[in-house]
């Protein structure tokens, strides 16, 4: 080979954790490689590979056992090369091959190679003379008005003149007009938004950006805003973000579900204009194609996005946005099982830039955070034109246990404060984080639980599609089905879903106009935006809903909030479910009084003494969290510890113990084997998992827990690459959770 030579680094989308080194013939050596796709041969067959950088290290290589790359994919980018060291970290901290973490980043639309650019045809005039003959009305309309507005697509200059195509090709060929393709986005957005004014901002208002934009563009810099709900975050946002594009960076804004999406879009679009780009998987293939090439393209200069838009190819950011930071949402709980909101403080570092995490409720590990100086805690104490927090009244369900039906969940107080909420002629909204009619139907006859054949699980009634659904794998079973045990047709239909609720709303206001939001009702396209219109168009008078009602919405003509039950998720088995509870609860008492109205929030439980609820009520996340860190100390849980979960699954039940079992004496040797380990790793298990079974598949799970983390991921790579395969086989599949945050 020549001193020429050219070698990449190249990862290829398998379950392999190597990054492999080709060379680049002289035919494929024009352009620059990194950040492209190239085909390469793996073994016995040709794949697809992502160019992570050119290798430096070519002496060190025989050229005989060096292949070179077969072709190059891309003609430009489809990542920028300062995101291959997020990879490379991702890739190792979460123990998961870097190609498959590239193929997590990338949308379907630009890995597949399907998708195309949009192409459009635009018409302008050749720059020659005009005719000198007359010419025809429409032959002049069409030059008149490329004259008047420059180069036109077809499309356009068809609204002009509706007979253009057939007088365009006819000019074109006189060699008048040029006649040329481009590429045109395709517009997710839907509506145009008017341009907004920017209000002055509050006194703390000012204090927070004044104290963030201290560190803009002088490295990275964390912080924790903890706002009230209603104090005014977003605006926040915007102006930090301004300040940023103002100084030549690009923003990225993370936000935790879909349908929050389309709120705080439409208020950067009011604000920036054309220059706002969304990522999520709502959008077509091709929104997503076109939205991700604006981005590579240089196009826009801010990114609002779902989890996965902590990917996003954005290129010299100043800043990072986190909203809702403490919400679960965040947590990628299939494939690379990552969290959002850390990633996006790990990019920050890497980028050398400002994150800045948001919330009225803050997590207790970035609380913590700013407790230990790792993060700059910010506040907001105020709403917005000092407009009070609304009154939370606690009612004592207890006292309502022995009333049949419904009755047992709608107390006198919370039916008496909707009556008096309506006849002002404001809004209601009842909350329950829980969807379907029935979540525990039973055979009156025998006592058997109607369960999923594919899950160890009840299944939940869903009135509206006449079937029981399963929550966890989706079986479906008709809704008129007998007993699987006995045959009996009796079976009594106990718990509740929203679905239930809203008949009951339905049965006691019969003149209210009811809406359910949960995401049985909101599968289509554009329906969330639907119903959120419907409601600020005061065209609904009642909103039944689950979490999805409770993450940042601004409803102005909300003064009630009922919560229909606060215990649910209080009694998962999950050390964080006091924390969960507290942030649902104040998060949706939240959603009250945010317009001129003062608001009030009933809030129904069977536990009024509990110290999360007490302080929900109060809204006081301090007071909660001062109690949680105690329980999380003591049973050393984080963020006093590290965790990692291995969880193995298989559909042979005997087996998968079997396995489960010899891995955890695995984990037990290597612990007992080694002094660092057996100080520093904990072993928990192996034990069935909460939900035994799911989707045909036998749980077991081991937890490991440590002080520090470096040698319990140390401990846990050994497990999982050396060890775990060897012991499971093929049959029993072995994944790894880093700081898992559903126990279940």
């Amino acid at each position: 080979m020549s001193n020429n030579t050219k070698y990449i680094d190249v990862t290829v989308d398998l379950p392999v954790y190597s990054i492999f080194t080709y060379i680049v013939p002289e035919g494929l050596h024009d352009g620059f490689l990194p950040g492209k796709r190239v085909t390469v041969p793996f073994g016995q067959r040709n794949i697809t590979g992502y160019v992570l950088s050119e290798s430096k290290h070519t002496s060190e290589y025989d050229d005989k056992e060096i292949k070179p790359i077969i072709d190059v994919i891309d003609k430009t980018s489809i990542f920028p090369p300062s995101m291959v060291p997020f990879f490379k970290w991702i890739a190792d901290y979460y123990i998961y091959p870097i190609g498959a973490v590239i193929k997590t980043a990338l949308p379907g639309a630009i890995r597949s190679g399907k998708t195309k650019a949009r192409l459009e045809s635009y018409v302008c005039l050749s720059g020659g003379g005009l005719p000198d003959s007359k010419l025809s009305l429409s032959r002049k309309n069409v030059i008149d008005c490329l004259k008047t507005y420059g180069e036109l697509s077809l499309k356009r200059l068809k609204e002009y003149v509706p007979n253009a195509t057939r007088v365009v090709k006819a000019l074109e060929s006189a060699g008048y007009l040029i006649l040329s393709k481009k590429p045109v986005y395709r517009d997710p957005f839907g509506e145009e938004i008017s341009p907004d004014i920017a209000p002055a901002p509050t006194h703390e208002q000012e204090r927070v950006i004044s104290n963030v934009l201290n560190f803009l563009g002088k490295g990275f810099s964390p912080f924790l805003l903890s706002g009230v709900t209603g104090s005014g975050k977003t605006e926040v946002y915007m102006k930090l973000a301004s300040a940023a594009i103002d100084k030549g960076y690009s923003v990225l804004v993370l936000v935790p579900e879909i349908a929050l999406i389309s709120q705080i879009e439409k208020r950067f679009r009011a604000r920036f204009g054309e220059c706002v780009a969304i990522l999520h998987s709502g959008l077509s293939s091709g929104e997503r194609y076109d939205q991700w090439s604006r981005i590579t393209d240089k196009k826009t200069l801010i990114a609002i996005g779902a989890r996965s838009a902590v990917f996003a190819p954005l290129t010299n950011i100043g800043l990072i946005v986190v909203d809702e930071e403490h919400d679960s949402s965040y947590k990628q709980e299939g494939g690379l099982r990552y969290n959002a909101r850390d990633l996006a403080v790990v990019r920050a570092k890497l980028e050398n830039c400002i994150v800045l995490l948001g919330s009225a409720t803050p997590s207790v590990q970035s609380y913590q955070n700013v407790l230990s100086n790792k993060f700059s805690g910010l506040t907001l104490t105020k709403r917005i034109e000092n407009k009070t927090l609304p009154e939370v009244n606690v009612v004592d369900l207890k006292n309502y246990r022995n009333n049949r039906g419904i009755r047992r969940y709608f107390s006198q107080e919370l039916i008496d404060g909707i009556k008096n909420t309506l006849s002002r002629k404001e809004q209601v909204l009842l909350f329950l984080n829980r969807r379907g009619f029935a979540g525990f139907p039973v055979c009156s006859a025998c006592g058997e639980a109607v369960k999923c054949k594919n899950c160890d699980i009840s299944l939940t009634l869903h009135k509206s599609e006449n079937a029981y659904k399963c929550h966890y794998c989706g079986y479906t079973k008709a809704a008129n089905s007998n007993c699987a045990k006995c045959g009996s047709a009796a079976i009594k239909l106990l718990g509740l879903g929203t679905e239930k609720i809203e008949e009951a709303v339905k049965t006691l206001f019969p003149l209210a106009r009811v809406a359910r939001m949960d995401s049985d009702t909101t599968i289509r396209k554009g329906s969330v935006l639907k119903i959120l219109k419907d409601l600020s168009e005061h065209n609904i008078d009642i909103l039944i809903g689950t979490q999805m009602v409770a993450k940042g919405h601004d409803y102005p003509g909300i003064t009630l909030v009922g919560i229909i039950c606060a215990d649910l998720s209080l009694s998962f088995p999950d050390f964080r479910a006091c924390e969960r509870t507290f942030g649902l609860l104040a998060q949706v008492s939240g959603r009250a009084g945010r317009g001129d109205s003062k608001g009030s929030v009933i809030l129904q439980t069977y536990n009024p003494e509990h110290f999360t609820i007490k302080s929900a009520k109060k809204q006081d996340f301090i007071s909660f969290y001062e109690k949680e860190i105690v329980f999380r100390k003591d049973l050393n849980y984080p963020p006093f510890s590290k965790m990692i979960m291995i969880r193995l699954s298989g559909k042979d039940k005997k087996r998968t113990k079997e396995r489960a079992k010899a891995l955890g004496n695995c984990c037990n040797e290597l612990k007992n084997g080694s002094k660092s380990f057996e100080k520093s790793v904990m072993v928990l298990g192996p034990v069935e998992a909460s939900v035994a079974k799911v989707a045909g598949r036998y749980r077991w799970q081991i937890l490991l827990k440590g002080y520090s983390f470096s040698p319990l991921h140390q401990f846990a790579k050994i497990i999982v690459l050396e060890k775990a395969n060897k012991i499971c086989g093929k049959d029993v599949s072995v994944v790894i959770d880093v700081d898992p945050y559903f126990m279940m």
